[in-house]
Formats: C-alpha cells, sequence, structure tokens
C-alpha cells in the first residue's frame, strides 16, 4: 500500500529550529496566532477544542499533530512543534506508545535533532509494521544526517514498494550526492522531476532544491540559480530553500539580495543568521547589523543554557564569521561535526581550521571526505587551503578524486 504523500511530506528538509516548548496542558496559551479567517485556522480551532473536550482519543489528537506538523513546515513557525507535542501529551512519555503516536513522535523528535531517540522510535514502528513508508522516509533522513549511507539507502530503497518513484529517487539521490555519485543521480533526478507532473507541492521543492545543490556542489552556478528560484516559485516560505539560496548569494558576494529575500524571515534562527552576515557585508547597514547580531547572540545563549544543541553549526559559523572567535566556532563545529555528517557540517569544520590554524581538527573531515568521496566545489577551495599541513590526508583526498 501506498503511504500518502501528506505523511511523508512531514519528514521532508527543515532548517534547525529550538526545541519547542510545550506547555503542561492544551488550554495554556503561550502566544496568540493572528486569527486569520481561513479554513486551516477555522479547522484547527475546532480540532483544538475537540481535544480539549476528549484529550485521550487517539484518533482525533493524532490527525491535530499531523496537521501541526505540515503547518510547522509550510509556515516556518516552530512553535506549531510544540502545539503537536502538546496534542500528544497523554502518550509523549509512554515507552511504548501506539503506533501512530510513536511515529509522529519520531518526526517531531527528528526535527529537533534528537536523532537516537528518532531512530528508537522508528525501528519499533518498523518491527510492527513494516510497510510503513513514512517510518522508512523518516529513518533515510535520520540515517543521511549522521553519515550512515549504507542503512539510509536501504531504508531509501525499502520505500520503492511503498511510496512514488520521485520519493524514492529523491531519497537516493540525498546519499548519492555526498557519496561520489552526484553527476549519475542528478540526472536520474531531473528526469524524474519532469516526469512527476502532478506531484505535492512539499515533493516538487524538495526534489528541486536537492537538484540547485547539486549543480551548486559541481560549481553550475547558473543551473543552481534557476533550479533555485523555480524551487521559490513553488513554495516561497520553505525554510530549508530559503537558507540553501541564502547561502549560494552570500557565497557569490550579493548581501543586499539576501537582506531582501529574509527582511521578513528571522523568526527562524538559521535565517536569521544570514541576514546578519548580509547585513554585516553591506555599507550603512551597521545598526541593523549590530541589532541582528545581538539578538543572535541572546537566542544562542538562551539555547545553551537550555541544553538546546540545534543549533550548534549555525553558532559555529555565528561566532566564526560574526564574532571573529576562532577557537570557539572550532568547538561547536566538533561538537556539531559529532552528531550530524552534512556537506555544511563539513564545511564549518574546515573553515574553523583554517581561521583557528588547527589543522589537526580538520584530520576527521578530510579523512571522511576521501572515504566517501564527497563532490563539493566549496569543500574543494577548503581543502586546498589548508595546504601542505594536511598531510596525507590531501594526498589521500587527490587519490579519492575530490579534488
Amino acid at each position: 500500500m501506498k503511504t500518502p504523500l501528506f505523511l511523508l511530506c512531514a519528514c521532508l528538509p527543515l532548517l534547525a529550529w529550538g526545541a519547542p516548548y510545550t506547555p503542561n496542558d492544551g488550554g495554556a496559551v503561550i502566544e496568540q496566532l493572528p486569527r486569520r479567517a481561513d479554513a486551516t485556522q477555522l479547522a484547527l480551532r475546532g480540532l483544538r477544542q475537540q481535544l480539549d473536550a476528549a484529550p485521550q482519543d487517539l484518533a482525533l489528537a493524532t490527525g491535530l499533530a499531523q496537521r501541526y506538523i505540515a503547518l510547522a513546515r509550510s509556515e516556518t513557525d516552530p512553535r506549531y512543534l510544540g502545539y503537536a507535542q502538546a496534542a500528544l501529551a497523554p502518550w509523549w512519555r509512554q515507552a511504548a506508545p501506539p503506533v501512530p503516536v510513536r511515529l509522529l513522535r519520531a518526526t517531531i523528535l527528528q526535527s529537533t535533532h534528537h536523532f537516537g531517540a528518532a531512530l528508537q522510535d522508528l525501528d519499533a514502528v518498523i518491527a510492527q509494521q513494516p510497510q510503513n513508508g513514512q517510518a522508512w522516509l523518516t529513518r533515510a533522513t535520520v540515517l543521511t544526517v549522521q553519515g550512515d549511507y549504507a542503512q539510509a539507502t536501504a531504508a531509501c530503497a525499502r520505500l520503492s514498494a511503498l511510496s512514488t518513484q520521485l520519493v524514492t529517487v529523491t531519497c537516493l539521490a540525498n546519499i548519492a550526492s555526498v557519496t561520489g555519485r552526484a553527476a549519475s543521480s542528478e540526472h536520474l533526478l531531473d528526469l524524474t522531476l519532469r516526469r512527476s507532473a502532478g506531484a505535492a507541492p512539499e515533493l516538487e521543492s524538495w526534489a528541486a532544491t536537492l537538484l540547485a545543490e547539486m549543480a551548486t556542489r559541481r560549481g553550475e552556478t547558473t543551473l543552481a540559480e534557476a533550479r533555485y528560484k523555480t524551487s521559490l516559485a513553488r513554495q516561497p516560505r520553505d525554510s530549508y530553500l530559503l537558507g540553501a539560496y541564502a547561502d549560494f548569494l552570500l557565497e557569490r558576494q550579493r548581501p543586499q539580495e539576501v537582506v531582501n529575500l529574509l527582511k521578513d524571515q528571522q523568526r527562524i534562527d538559521a535565517l536569521l543568521l544570514r541576514y546578519a552576515l548580509a547585513l554585516q557585508a553591506l555599507p550603512g547597514r551597521q545598526a541593523a547589523f549590530q541589532a541582528a547580531k545581538a539578538e543572535l547572540a541572546a537566542r544562542f545563549n538562551a539555547a545553551m543554557q537550555r541544553g538546546d544543541t540545534v543549533h550548534q553549526r549555525e553558532q559555529a559559523r555565528f561566532a566564526l564569521f560574526l564574532q571573529q572567535d576562532a577557537p570557539a566556532a572550532m568547538h561547536l563545529a566538533q561538537q556539531n561535526w559529532a552528531i550530524q555528517k552534512e556537506v555544511a557540517d563539513m564545511r564549518i569544520v574546515l573553515e574553523a581550521a583554517l581561521a583557528a590554524r588547527n589543522y589537526a581538527a580538520a584530520q576527521p573531515v578530510l579523512a571522511w571526505i576521501a572515504a566517501h568521496g564527497v563532490e563539493d566545489a566549496a569543500l574543494r577551495r577548503l581543502v586546498r587551503q589548508l595546504g601542505p599541513q594536511g598531510g596525507q590526508k590531501i594526498s589521500t583526498a587527490k587519490k579519492a578524486g575530490v579534488l
């Protein structure tokens, strides 16, 4: 049986958010959301009222949580993850909650980078329901971020009988793009996307954004930008896409375009970081830059006080490029690398190591790049800049074909 795309879309890439605040009860007022008289908000209010009257209603609670998770992505608002968790409160702390709750809990945990706990829930769901496509996709997502490419590929392969071809190919291409098979996987994904007219907008955006990132890594900037703009036309509020395109523009010294892109998108820490980086590069914007920098510092300090490690990659960039504190950036980048193994995680370690002249700290990432055949133009430049201090690591990378 094919898994509904509505469920699959809940696991697509998201920018890092802070851990959502969960109230003690569903009636607690955290912040008043705009009372828009649209069908979605009206339906949510009705469902919340029903759940308040029957908090143990499993079908009602999971249905509401699903809608909140979908809105967390479409509205780029992390508060909805907290609302989803609150809807599941009667079962949230159970060791073995019902499967629908466990799957939703894994999705929320994955979104807040509690990867180990998410995988435990996903493995339990799959043991009970081996044909659950959403569980396999979420598992593949988590394992890819962690750098367990073999198991992630196996999870993607299971989707071929459970979901659409576009979901399966995008899942596999996401792995292949960082394991030495970028060109062939990009070509296949491009063909598959072209043949998948009528796919859910979230899925089209996921595939198109990945294609843009793949072109960026190969240095095909014109093609990459066209793909970013196509994706933005489909999903203009997608936080992951906005962050990826902002990075593309920053890399090409186009800060004013980043300011224009993100001027109304600063609720998300990662987007505020990119906004601040753009302001820093613009003459006459120092007051706005200092305000954004102070806001980021306050947010990161608050995250550290509550033990939230979701932001470590962004905080490392903040320390390195906005505070010019290379040792602090190096420490944060290394902590982040222990959890996440995406290209951006590799890059910040190498950038911090270069700035701190701590070439030994770059060794694990250089070895990873060589071992997996990671193809990325920005990483190539950084490895070269590390120069002869990289010694054998650079020689190994050349043999692997990444230089």
